[in-house]
Formats: structure tokens, sequence, C-alpha cells
């Protein structure tokens, strides 16, 4: 049971361990795959080793150290199965060396993992993400030819479709970390996959969980700036900030849906323009966030004065 505390968004205990049903899904898929390749194989086992530690920590909640080192193990063995982003992983990016490839590769899976357990605090908000994320990476590699990718992508989303039944506000069952962690180093993987196969490029599969990446390293860069111990619960997400405002969570998660319909049709549109157009289409994106966050401020400064 999820019980509430002075950080949390819920009112009364909840149950938490959804993210199971979405780990069912995805090691069904991997046992009804004809043959799935070795990259998606390897994927698939290291996410469900990190949805047992998580389950564990569900049940016992374990230091924020033990899980940083399983976190960045499974990372390092990804990263020695999948590949690194061989260069900047920017619309016309440019070859760099193997060492920041490296490195960029194994923090681009240690943040995606840790992020998604940070934002997994909403109603609806972590299974929505992951419909619409793995949606998108879906139809990507659908578009690209890649069928074995599209369908694992396809299963992961119509897991969390199945999960929202009971996660929609008002939350009935949480993801628990066994889901956002393991759906955040799955996400993680398999954007690094395309990118290293050339089904699509890397800031093209992180355009599509834009909601989560800005809000939570925008939040993280300023509790750093605070001297806030960044490893502990908190409520200071903007999505927390509009719910405690007033909003609730059935207004504000609708709303962060159309952001990340926003994101979809702007990560699938942009495969094909070039890399001018790319850089436009990305700097509109990130604008049309950092105004959302910035009208977020104003709002709650009014909120305050009144």
């Amino acid at each position: 049971m999820d019980h509430p505390n002075d950080r949390s968004l819920h009112e009364k205990p909840v149950p938490k361990g959804g993210g199971l049903g979405i780990l069912a899904g995805l090691a069904l898929s991997m046992i009804l795959f004809h043959s799935p390749s070795n990259e998606l194989l390897w994927i698939a086992v290291l996410t469900l080793i990190l949805g047992a530690f998580s389950f564990l920590d569900d049940l016992h909640h374990l230091s924020p150290l033990n899980r940083f080192l399983v976190q960045g193990l499974l990372a390092g063995i990804l990263l020695a199965q999948v590949g690194w982003p061989t260069e900047l992983p920017l619309p016309g990016g440019h070859v760099w060396p193997t060492e920041i490839g490296i490195v960029f590769g194994w923090l681009f899976v240690v943040w995606m993992t840790n992020l998604y357990n940070f934002m997994d605090g909403m109603d609806g908000f972590a299974g929505g993400m992951t419909v619409f994320g793995f949606a998108t990476m879906a139809m990507l590699g659908w578009l690209a030819g890649d069928d074995a990718y599209a369908l694992l992508c396809a299963v992961i989303a119509a897991a969390a479709i199945g999960f929202l039944w009971f996660n929609f506000p008002p939350a009935r069952l949480f993801m628990g970390d066994v889901g956002s962690t393991s759906i955040g180093f799955l996400a993680a993987g398999l954007i690094l996959l395309a990118h290293r196969q050339a089904l699509f490029p890397l800031w093209v599969g992180t355009m599509a969980f834009t909601p989560f990446i800005l809000d939570a390293t925008i939040t993280l860069a300023r509790r750093l700036q605070r001297g806030e111990r960044v490893w502990q619960p908190h409520r200071t997400h903007y999505y927390q900030r509009l719910v405690r405002m007033g909003w609730g969570h059935r207004k504000t998660v609708l709303w962060e849906y159309g952001f990340m319909a926003f994101c979809t049709l702007a990560a699938l549109w942009a495969v094909s323009l070039n890399p001018l157009a790319q850089w436009g289409l990305l700097g509109s994106v990130l604008l049309v966030h950092v105004f959302a966050m910035i009208w977020v401020e104003v709002y709650e400064q009014k909120k305050r004065a009144v």
C-alpha cells in the first residue's frame, strides 16, 4: 500500500505494484516473438531484472545508494549490448569521441530511469506518458520498417492502456517503482537501440517524452540550486504544483495528455524534415513547454497574492 504523507498528492492509502502488469506484457511479448533480436532480448531481460529489484524496493524501501548502484550497473550492461550515441544527439549532429558517447549514454539511461520515477506522482500521469511515448516509438519503428521493434513498443503502450483503466483519476491502483523505474529504463534502451540502428534519431525519441524530461530536469536543477536533498520526495514538480493549486488530478493530467499528443505529432513529423526545419521544430516544442512553465510560475504567484 502507498500510504499518503506530507509530500503525497493522494489522501488515502492506495495499492501499488500495477507496473507488474505492464512488465508481464513485456515478458509475454518476448516469449511469443518468433525470433527477437539479441538487442531487443537484452533490453527486455535487463528491464525485467530491474523490475524485480524495484519490486523489492516497493516492499522494503531500499536505500537510494543501493538503487543507484543497481541502476548504474544495469545501464552499463545495456550500453555494452545495445551501443551508445556515436554523434551529438541533435539535428544534423556531428561525430564525437567514443568516451563522450559512453558517458552520455550511461547518464541518459540512469536519468530516464529516475525521472520516470520522479514524475510518477499523479493519477494517470506515468501511465499516460507510457501510452503516448511508446505508441510514438511504435509508429516511428513501423515507418522505419522494423516490425519487431514496432510490435514491442506497441505491446508496452497497450499494456499501459490496460493499467490506465485502474489508474485514471481517481486512481484505484498505483504503478509503483516496479513500473516507473522499469519503464523509464526500457524507454531509454529502446531509444538508444533505434538511434544505433538508424530507425530514428535519439533526439526524436526523447521528444516523445518531453513533458517528463523537461519538468523533471528543470525541477532537479532548481532544487540543486537551492541546496535541497534531491533524492528525497517533494511536491515541487510543475504538475504537482498545479494539482495543489486547485486543478486536481483529472484536469491537470488531461492538459498533460494534450502536451504529450503535441509531442507525438512533432516527433512523427520531425523524421521527414531537413536538419534546418528539424531545429525549428525542436525549438518550437521546447518553447511551448517553457512558456507553459512560466505560466505556472505566474499563476502560482497570483494564487499566493489572493
